[in-house]
């Protein structure tokens, strides 16, 4: 498993990752696989616990993902790393992070620097972020340097 960091954030390996089911039997684990039709409010209960999820992408083209991130970040406000795996594109990497996920589990014979580029392709978004950033007009919002 290669990990690419989107952020700041440095990516851990877990030993043990289970599916939302099984979280509720097993106190010790850190991490948490969330399937793309699990609900992420329902980790609220262990998200004090949890130091990962990982989302995971069954198309390139499903952007229920996003919503997942997002919703973990910015409403249930998740200070964990949350890393996206599965069919994900490397045009999609400042997406991934705009939404608030830390890494990405490069799929078998990417290249890093593609992602890397594509990172920081495009400075200025119009969608808001979970990231701070800030008007540089005409509804244009730029990623704020931390």
């Amino acid at each position: 498993m290669r990990l690419f960091e989107l952020g700041e954030r440095t990516a851990k390996v877990h030993e043990s990752l289970v599916t939302l089911p099984e979280l509720a039997e097993n106190t010790d684990v850190r991490a948490v696989l969330l399937d793309i039709a699990d609900d992420p409010a329902a980790l609220k209960p262990y998200l004090n616990r949890l130091e990962l999820v990982v989302l995971r992408f069954p198309i390139f083209r499903d952007g229920r993902v996003f919503t997942q991130a997002r919703e973990l970040r910015e409403y249930l406000r998740f200070s964990g790393e949350i890393r996206a795996e599965g069919h994900v594109l490397p045009d999609q990497a400042a997406f991934l992070k705009r939404c608030g996920v830390d890494s990405v589990v490069l799929p078998e014979g990417s290249d890093p620097e593609l992602w890397e580029r594509q990172l920081h392709r495009f400075p200025v978004a119009y969608q808001r972020s979970v990231l701070p950033s800030r008007p540089v007009g005409a509804g244009l919002r730029v990623e704020e340097e931390t």
